[in-house]
């Protein structure tokens, strides 16, 4: 990813340095494993571990990859430089590349979700501030984009919380499922290493060993991850998308902070714009993108073919590092989003009492009327709400049948806001544990 969207953390799992460090270990604590099993001297083992200050010159794998043409080979010569040849003879002895590398990227990718995890931690602390900041901030619910019945802001904010609570399930869940090690062999029956080299190179490196490999990890277990950020960004683009409708002009029910000396706009400069927003919502697509080719990666020829590789070299930081960014960026927005409530009574107002017409509705059948005739005398007093801007409330005590129905005092009644607002509590206990 380019620097822009990036955080030094996340980036520093990718640096091939890093990944070089990985490979190392993977190759020193199967050493150990080997010499501890009789397989090769405990001296040439001992003798690895010479390279555990080193820090390898990427420069040089790279030199002597141009000529072997094989990333694994030039990082065992490079390895054979520090630990001296004949001591290194017997590195890698029985494995395969792909145990280095699959080993290596199930690491990478649980050291990122640990990363992402604390992201989703932020962004959780922050809803849930929001949420009981303006748990009974009255604003008006929308479906279709047009006006419903009331709602409080609090609740938009623990429904977000919600399900940002599930994608923190999910993606622990990815974790563990990712957390698993190779160290097979060629295709995986371990015919020319013992079981207990994998066993023990896991465990040293927090993982799992793969119940059953080839000369891969089995891809379904990446998919699932990859499409478990998607999922998240997905999440994040739905409270982007809330969050930009609330700033629009005419709604100006909320807005992302905006700070001294920022410009909202080149031409205009009275702009201020959803920026932070709606570059969330470019970035959850970046993540999105890397999804299907995770799904493709599952189908390898046989016990293994590498179409998969040049994929993962890509998606791997591409899809952790944005969507690291992405979390945190998220994070800032809600707990320095500004709320306006009174522009959300001003609002709800604008159509006066039209968001009480269901309540309306459902206490002239409980009163005799029929669904059929009681729909039809609500209808035909909201829509002279909607073109004339009367008050509903006021039509429907000039409406004769309506009055017969339900009286006078039957009518007033139903335009109690708290009637909306009376189960805010055990909604938010349901979420938070807490009312």
């Amino acid at each position: 990813m380019i620097p822009r969207y990036s955080r030094p953390e996340m980036v520093a799992i990718w640096d091939p340095a890093t990944k070089f460090r990985i490979w190392y270990e993977i190759e020193a604590h199967a050493c150990d494993a080997m010499a501890a099993l009789g397989v090769i001297p405990k001296e040439n083992a001992e003798a690895v571990w010479k390279a555990k200050d080193v820090e390898f010159d990427v420069a040089r794998i790279d030199e002597i990859e141009a000529v072997t043409k094989h990333d694994v080979i030039a990082f065992l010569t490079h390895l054979a430089e520090h630990v001296g040849s004949d001591e290194a003879r017997f590195v890698h002895q029985g494995m395969t590349s792909s145990d280095v590398l699959d080993t290596c990227l199930n690491v990478q990718l649980v050291r990122a979700a640990d990363i992402l995890l604390d992201g989703v931690d932020k962004v959780l602390a922050a809803l849930k501030k929001r949420a009981f900041e303006h748990k009974d901030t009255v604003r008006v619910g929308r479906s279709h984009g047009i006006h419903a019945e009331p709602t409080t802001m609090g609740l938009t904010f623990a429904r977000f919380y919600a399900e940002m609570d599930r994608n923190k399930n999910r993606l622990e869940k990815a974790k563990w499922e990712i957390a698993t090690g190779a160290i097979s062999g060629a295709v995986g029956t371990f015919a020319n290493i013992d079981p207990a080299v994998e066993e023990h190179v896991c465990e040293k490196l927090g993982l799992r060993p793969e119940p059953i490999s080839t000369q891969v990890i089995p891809r379904d277990r990446h998919a699932m991850f990859f499409a478990t950020l998607g999922v998240i960004a997905s999440s994040i683009e739905n409270i982007a998308i809330e969050i930009r409708h609330m700033q629009r002009t005419e709604v100006l029910e909320g807005a992302e902070f905006f700070s001294m000396g920022q410009k909202g706009s080149s031409a205009m400069p009275h702009k201020k714009n959803p920026v932070l927003t709606e570059n969330l919502t470019g970035l959850a697509r970046l993540v999105r993108m890397t999804v299907i080719p995770a799904m493709e990666n599952v189908a390898l020829w046989h016990e293994r073919d590498i179409s998969h590789s040049s994929v993962e070299r890509g998606i791997g930081p591409d899809a952790t590092i944005t969507l690291d960014f992405a979390l945190n960026r998220l994070a800032g927005v809600v707990d320095k989003m500004i709320i306006y409530p009174q522009n959300m009574l001003d609002n709800m107002n604008k159509f006066p009492g039209l968001v009480m017409s269901q309540r309306v509705l459902l206490a002239l059948t409980q009163a005799g009327v029929s669904r059929e005739d009681a729909y039809s005398m609500v209808q035909r007093n909201a829509l002279k709400v909607w073109e004339e801007r009367l008050d509903f409330r006021e039509l429907l005590l000039g409406d004769d049948a309506v009055v017969t129905a339900l009286g006078v005092d039957g009518i007033n009644e139903k335009f109690d806001m708290g009637y909306h607002t009376k189960h805010v509590d055990t909604i938010f206990r349901r979420v938070f544990g807490e009312g």
